[in-house]
């Protein structure tokens, strides 16, 4: 997971974050591209099992995420013990946020509360201010045939209209 920390601390000096920046970085900590692109540049990366996306919405938002821990689901297409699949994500996440609070970013972090939307679509989640960026880290699972992930991403917010 260190991959990640350090794509982290090399995304802080990105200003701002670019989807063909943030691509960069990727290729220059030797990711592996994935195959996917978007406006000519690679979103999906690769690199010690981890999954790494880019992510550039119409509003001019800009997510890089990471997925850190992924439990795919049993046989059955479901999970056959959802709560402990659960209790698997939040230790891998509780396991993984001493990464992120003693990395170089530690100095730049500034805890955010969750918001509503946050508590709906994260199991369990922190999240931070990074230099006008939010990052989180959380355990998800977007549908329930769906993988259980332990994801990072830092998000650039849109623009401000003035």
């Amino acid at each position: 997971m260190a991959a990640v920390t350090a794509m982290l601390e090399g995304l802080r000096d990105l200003v701002p974050l670019t989807a063909g920046g943030a691509a960069g970085r990727f290729a220059v900590q030797e990711w592996t591209p994935g195959g996917k692109s978007c406006g000519g540049v690679e979103t999906s990366w690769r690199k010690d099992g981890i999954r790494g996306w880019i992510q550039k919405f119409r509003s001019g938002a800009v997510r890089v995420s990471f997925a850190v821990w992924i439990r795919d689901v049993d046989e059955s297409g479901y999970f056959d013990d959802l709560d402990a699949v659960y209790e698997q994500g939040e230790q891998a996440l509780a396991t993984f946020l001493p990464e992120i609070e003693n990395s170089l970013l530690v100095g730049h972090l500034v805890e955010a509360g969750l918001t509503a939307t946050d508590e709906d679509e994260f199991i369990a989640a922190r999240k931070w201010t990074l230099d006008g960026r939010v990052l989180t880290a959380g355990v998800v699972q977007q549908d329930t045939d769906l993988p259980v992930m332990v994801v990072v991403a830092l998000e650039e917010p849109a623009p401000a209209w003035t």
